[in-house]
């Protein structure tokens, strides 16, 4: 089973929790899908997107479990994209997402 990654703040996380599913955050929705990262890309799309932001969570998804669409984003690398609402169904773990002193995140094991 292939996980995805997605990088969301603790409040939001909660509020979709709460809600059943997740709709996206502010660039999701202005792009009409949410983004994912594979974990191989997750520490760089922290570096570049989240850098310094405390209060996150990292949330591994089911691929497998929904019509993932993958498509060419940073560097010409294939990104992970769902034009659905998230079902909580396809969350496999929810960890958080630590600042390390040296101001980046620190990631748990992951799959791929």
């Amino acid at each position: 089973m292939a996980s995805i990654y997605k990088i969301v703040s603790a409040p939001e996380w909660r509020a979709a929790e709460a809600a059943g599913v997740f709709s996206g955050s502010g660039i999701d929705i202005k792009d009409g899908y949410i983004h994912f990262s594979t974990a191989n890309q997750a520490p760089e799309t922290a570096a570049k997107h989240f850098v310094g932001m405390a209060d996150l969570v990292l949330v591994e998804v089911n691929a497998d479990a929904l019509d993932i669409k993958w498509e060419v984003s940073r560097g010409g690398a294939l990104f992970p994209h769902l034009y659905a609402v998230l079902p909580m169904s396809a969350v496999r773990r929810v960890v958080d997402l630590p600042l390390c002193a040296s101001g980046e995140h620190r990631f748990p094991d992951m799959a791929e």
